[in-house]
């Protein structure tokens, strides 16, 4: 018997992209009204219709540029009247769109935009830089114990963490630059990236270092800009514009401690949780997957999604990616189709769910896939935080 799940009943009916870039000097309203007038144009729903509202992490006023954004300005601008909506930072970033599914699923609402958007580049011109912050802060949590070491960034938690996995399975560096590489080359296919020019092993391995062993190259891009999506109820589809894509099963799992510091694996994440729920909601495996936009804040957590989703196993996923291969536009597990954060932009792992559903709508021009495929999977995290989403094309 299939397993039935509730998450079937939501769909992504529409997605918009902003203009993407750096330092772009637009508000964060506009790029969002942006890519959301362009998700309903791509659904072919009228504004009116939309009916609620998402979003990850919710304003931050603290965090200039990080999410500019409320929820109630968005529906002013569009002039919406929402049956429901919700935003906050304690999720998984693809906490938004997860969201919007079991709200739709429920009957909360029928369309729900979703939206991420950054400044973050804009934000930081001019800023006096600190390495703890804004400066004016005091460090509290598990961040004390690392401040006084220089080690306040997520590039040095996840170097530590490569570092350790480097030593225990024999993973090299010029096996981790092919996810980097193939980004950038599937990028330069795509006109909305950031960073086009090719990337060739000798450039990889002369960048600078920024922790040990992540350089310059397995660091997602800080840009400004906006993707939407909308999440619709299954029964419009039939009214929809472009083709839907369905919701075949999701997972926000958080199995181990939240915390960056005290895990039991830092090998493993909660990454590996996330993935053994979300095939425990289909009947649907692997081997079925035919693209993947597996999350790339840096390139070494797209190696831990490769082991955690069941690609390859513990250990496998450096020789998985070691020739680029595998993980080509023709290979046998296309990867980070559209340049990936690494090169398209920090948009926080919406932008992977944009160009998997570009992807199994066939839209991606020279970058398309040449399986014809069916089935992608996304996912979202590092470190306690783990989404994923098994989206399917009928």
């Amino acid at each position: 018997m299939r397993i039935q799940v509730p998450e079937r009943q939501a769909l992504i009916s529409g997605i918009g992209q902003s203009a993407s870039g750096r330092r772009l000097g637009r508000g964060g309203l506009d790029l969002t009204l942006e890519a959301a007038l362009a998700a309903i144009e791509d659904a072919g729903i009228d504004r009116r219709d939309i009916d609620g509202m998402s979003s990850w992490p919710g304003y931050r006023a603290d965090e200039p540029g990080f999410s500019p954004v409320q929820i109630g300005q968005v529906k002013d601008a569009l002039g919406l009247k929402l049956n429901w909506y919700t935003a906050g930072i304690e999720a998984t970033q693809l906490g938004g769109v997860l969201n919007a599914c079991m709200a739709v699923a429920s009957g909360q609402a029928r369309h729900v935009l979703v939206f991420r958007t950054v400044t973050e580049t804009s934000a930081a011109a001019g800023a006096r830089p600190s390495l703890i912050g804004n400066g004016s802060q005091r460090v509290t949590g598990f961040a004390e114990h690392l401040a006084p070491f220089l080690a306040p960034s997520a590039a040095n938690w996840i170097g530590m963490v490569a570092t350790r996995y480097f030593h225990e399975f024999g993973a090299t560096r010029e096996q981790l630059a092919q996810v980097a590489i193939n980004a950038r080359r599937n990028a330069g296919l795509n006109p909305a990236a950031v960073y086009r020019d090719p990337l060739t092993l000798e450039q990889y391995m002369a960048a600078r270092m920024i922790s040990t062993p992540l350089c310059l190259y397995d660091c997602d891009v800080p840009i400004d800009g906006s993707i939407a999506l909308i999440v619709s109820h299954a029964d419009t589809a039939r009214d929809l514009k472009s083709p839907p894509v369905r919701v075949e099963a999701m997972s926000g799992a958080l199995h181990t401690k939240d915390t960056w510091d005290q895990l039991e694996d830092y090998t493993r994440y909660s990454a590996e949780a996330c993935g053994e729920r979300l095939w425990s909601r289909t009947d649907l495996t692997p081997a079925d997957v035919d693209v993947a936009q597996l999350y790339d804040g840096f390139s070494f957590l797209s190696l831990l999604w490769l082991e955690a989703l069941g690609f390859c196993g513990r250990g496998e996923a450096a020789a998985f990616v070691a020739d680029g291969r595998r993980i080509a536009l023709d290979g046998d597990l296309p990867l980070h189709t559209g340049g990936g954060q690494l090169s398209g932009g920090r948009l926080h792992g919406l932008i992977h769910v944009v160009e998997a559903v570009a992807q199994l709508r066939g839209q991606c021009g020279a970058r398309q896939v040449r399986n014809d495929p069916r089935v992608a999977v996304v996912s979202n995290g590092g470190g306690p935080i783990a989404g994923a989403m098994l989206l399917v094309r009928d």
